[in-house]
């Protein structure tokens, strides 16, 4: 199969028989230079294997990119400096990469549009066309094992530590790509458990 067949138009819903469990995920989280689409860049993209409730550390992906774009205050938060790999690929090379990791998988990332996008400026940038894979937001999916009650007040805005702290994950490797990466994987198989508590679920309704 050619590189970029995975850009190819998939069905709105998957096959009712398959399940969460058979389904490949590839949990994704990037570093960037900062918040801004436009102007700021790529500096790593980790990502790793969740299939049959495994979190697949052996089947992991993790590239630091070459660096014309850099914010030394951002660089407090992620820890990458400038000079920090000597040998990094182009952002060109490392898309390459990551889109044959990827294949079709579904997409999981923490406040998934924010990582989707800075991935597809970074493919409209080399006339790459749009990821076409399937997305679940773990921020999202968590607001859905919430009770709906006048007496719990719920946040608007759930981040990453906020689950790593519901869910008793060590946070040891933080605002690392691949760190955040396995923080996420956790989170997801804790909140689909917790779906399963409050009624049976299956794939199509992760996407609902």
């Amino acid at each position: 199969m050619g590189l970029f067949n995975f850009w190819k138009k998939e069905e709105n819903l998957f096959d009712e028989n398959i399940t969460i469990e058979e389904t490949r995920f590839v949990v994704l989280d990037t570093e960037t230079t900062g918040f801004d689409y436009e102007n700021d860049r790529i500096l790593c993209i980790g990502a790793l294997v969740l299939q049959n409730g495994i979190i697949s550390v052996q089947d992991s992906f993790e590239i630091y990119l070459q660096q014309d774009h850099y914010d030394k205050s951002t660089a407090q938060i992620h820890g990458i400096l400038r000079d920090f790999i000597i040998k990094r690929p182009s952002e060109l090379e490392a898309l390459e990469q990551f889109l044959s990791f990827l294949g079709d998988s579904v997409i999981i990332a923490h406040h998934t549009i924010f990582d989707v996008t800075m991935i597809n400026k970074a493919l409209e940038r080399n006339n790459l066309p749009q990821l076409s894979n399937k997305t679940l937001d773990t921020a999202y999916l968590y607001k859905r094992t919430l009770i709906k009650s006048h007496l719990f007040e719920r946040k608007d805005h759930y981040t990453l530590d906020d689950l790593a702290d519901k869910f008793d994950i060590s946070k040891k490797d933080r605002h690392t790509a691949l760190g955040d990466a396995y923080i996420t994987a956790i989170a997801f198989l804790k909140i689909v458990k917790k779906l399963r508590e409050k009624k049976e679920v299956n794939l199509n309704q992760l996407f609902k």
